[in-house]
Formats: structure tokens, C-alpha cells, sequence
């Protein structure tokens, strides 16, 4: 995989994310809650206000997410639109299924069923750019993003096309959330504070956001980084966890000390986080850092990890309360991102600086 460059990138998050720069956007949430709320913009600037009242959370934060990175990018359109979500547009589908169970399955109308279905974000996206190219959303768990993202580079090296928008989208839906807390998916409130480099519970701090890119296949100006490769791998032990980093580094021909900054995706759930011990044990010489400590956890936080690898590559700084060891370097041009969820749907990132 080459020439596969991002341009231009956008996040919406439980940080100040949209509004401001990368540096002075990460704050520390409330340890305390154990659901965590997007931080929302001003959608008037990219939403035409009727619209924006016809729009669920997820919709409204996707579109404006993806017109941002397209600016950013000096891009009016796009050849493929592509996205990933672990849930879809669940607020309309549960306005839809409460609307049945309310009015007796008549006199139903039509708009939170149209728009319920996980591929709404892209096709909204589509409708504003007048984009009649490929268009493709992934539901594919905790490895959603990366499954568009890796159809997003794949689409430039293999079917030569010169630009993609592709993001990742998930929002809170309230009776969503209260089954993942029934089933222990997320933290129980009577264990505050909740850590997420030391944890003493299972489940995580939940949440939302939506984050795209726009990926072209020549640099300029405005690029922050090269995507270089990603693998998936749907179930592994611990103990094979080294043999796939392994064989993804070999794959590119890098050692581990070529790696400058590792990132992982440590959530705070103490039956699953030790693969990320096990991760960081083989990259000794490296930086590394966490973000689900501001972003909580969803299907697609990977795509806030990849927003904050990006904007490191390019800024060539890294803020503190992103670290977890001490080790400094003089600059960063190789990171690999690391995520996993409940011991499943394990994906492995390569950025390399463009500088």
C-alpha cells in the first residue's frame, strides 16, 4: 500500500475537538461518569438549519466532520465516500421502534425509519457533495474503521482514484447504552473514580464521536501524514499477539526501534486491557501513549486515535496528558496504533511522517 496521504481530517468528540487546535483541545473528562457526551459545534456553518432539525446526533456530526476535512484539504468533491460504524443512526432507530410500540403500528411516519439505517451518514454526505462515486459504510464491530479505512487506501492504490472521504460515526442512544450497562459493557457507577491505565473493574467509559479524513493520493501543503498500512485480525490469544506485530512490522521491513510513538487503545476494562501490556512489552524503546481517556470508548474511537497519531506526525508534538512512559525522541516519523475490544477485532496501524 502507497501514496496514500491524508490531507485533511476533522473530529467530533467528548474534547473540544472541532473548535480547536490539537494541542489545547485535550482536556481530563470526569473520571466519575461512566457515559460521556460529544462536545457539539455550531452545525449552521456546514448544515442548513431545516435540515439540521430533520437530523439525528450521528448525521449531524458526521456531515459537518466530513466537510471540515474536505476544506481542510482544499476539496470540493470526492471520487468514494466511505464510512464505518459499529451502531448506525440508533437514536432513529429507537425514535422508530418506540414510535410502533406508542402508536399500536399505525399512522407511522416514514423519517426515523428512512434514516435509522447505518449507511445514512455516507448517503447524506453523497447528497451534499452531488458524489455519484462509491459509496460504502462497514458494520463491522470494533474493526469498523479500519475496515473503510483500508477500503479508502485500497480504492487509491488498486483502482486508481485520487481522493477519498472516509470517517468513522457512532452516537449515543439512550436505551442503547442502558443494555450495554446491564450486560456490563459499561462501568458500573458505584465503582468511581474509574482509571484507565490502572484498572480494578470490567467494562469502559462509553461514548461517542465522529471522525473523517480525506485521503488523496499526492501530498501537499496541508498533508499530515502517510498512511502506510493496516491488518485486521478478528480473534488472537495474548501469546500471538507478539508473532502478528511482528510479522506487520516485517511486512514493511521495520524493526521496532524504527517505531517512533506506539498507540494504544487501553479503555479501562482490566479483562481485556492486558493485551496492551503486552503490546507496549515489545516496543520498549518506544513512546507510548492512550486516548480513550478522553474520548471514552465506541466502535470507531480507533478513528480519534488515528486523528491524534496524524496531528502528532505533523505538529511533531505530543501533549503530556497523552503519555504513559517518559521516553522522549527528537522527532516522530514511524507510529503504530494498536486496538482491540473485548479480546476481539484486533487491528495494527502504520503513519509515517511526510517531512
Amino acid at each position: 500500500m502507497k501514496n496514500c496521504f491524508i490531507n485533511g481530517l476533522s473530529a467530533i468528540s467528548t474534547q473540544d475537538t472541532f473548535e480547536s487546535d490539537f494541542v489545547n483541545s485535550l482536556k481530563t473528562v470526569n473520571p466519575n461518569e461512566n457515559i460521556l457526551r460529544a462536545t457539539e459545534p455550531n452545525y449552521k456553518a456546514f448544515i442548513p438549519p431545516a435540515a439540521i432539525r430533520r437530523m439525528a446526533k450521528g448525521i449531524k456530526m458526521g456531515v459537518a466532520t466530513s466537510a471540515k476535512a474536505l476544506e481542510e484539504a482544499g476539496l470540493t468533491q470526492v471520487e468514494a465516500i466511505i464510512t464505518g460504524t459499529g451502531m448506525g443512526c440508533s437514536q432513529d432507530s429507537e425514535k422508530f421502534l418506540k414510535n410502533i410500540l406508542d402508536n399500536h403500528e399505525q399512522f407511522l411516519t416514514p423519517t426515523s425509519f428512512i434514516q435509522s439505517t447505518h449507511n445514512t451518514v455516507a448517503a447524506q454526505i453523497a447528497l451534499r457533495l452531488a458524489c455519484k462515486g462509491y459509496n460504502f459504510t462497514y458494520v463491522n464491530g470494533a474493526v469498523s474503521f479500519e475496515s473503510a479505512l483500508l477500503d479508502a487506501c485500497m480504492q487509491i492504490t488498486a483502482a486508481d482514484i485520487a481522493s477519498v472521504l472516509v470517517g468513522g460515526i457512532d452516537e449515543y442512544a439512550a436505551h442503547t447504552f442502558s443494555l450495554y450497562e446491564l450486560v456490563g459493557f459499561i462501568k458500573d457507577k458505584k465503582n468511581v473514580p474509574f482509571s484507565v491505565l490502572n484498572p480494578t473493574t470490567k467494562g469502559t467509559v462509553f461514548s461517542e464521536g465522529a471522525t473523517f479524513f480525506a485521503l488523496e493520493n499526492t501530498k501537499n501543503a496541508s498533508t499530515y501524514a502517510e498512511v502506510v498500512d493496516i491488518q485486521l485480525r478478528n480473534k488472537l490469544t495474548s501469546a500471538e499477539l507478539p508473532t502478528f506485530i511482528a510479522s506487520f512490522l516485517e511486512k514493511n521491513n521495520l524493526e521496532t526501534s524504527a517505531i517512533d510513538v506506539l498507540i494504544v487503545g487501553n479503555n479501562g476494562d482490566v479483562e481485556f486491557d492486558g493485551f496492551y501490556k503486552e503490546a507496549m512489552h515489545g516496543f520498549k524503546d518506544s513512546i507510548h501513549l492512550y486516548y480513550k481517556h478522553l474520548s471514552g470508548e465506541y466502535n470507531t474511537a480507533s478513528a480519534f486515535g488515528l486523528w491524534v497519531a496524524a496531528n502528532i506526525l505533523r505538529q511533531q508534538e505530543i501533549p503530556e496528558i497523552l503519555r504513559i512512559n517518559a521516553i522522549e525522541k527528537k522527532g516522530y516519523r514511524n507510529i503504530v496504533l494498536y486496538n482491540q475490544y473485548r479480546g476481539l477485532d484486533h487491528s495494527l496501524v502504520l503513519l509515517k511522517s511526510v517531512n
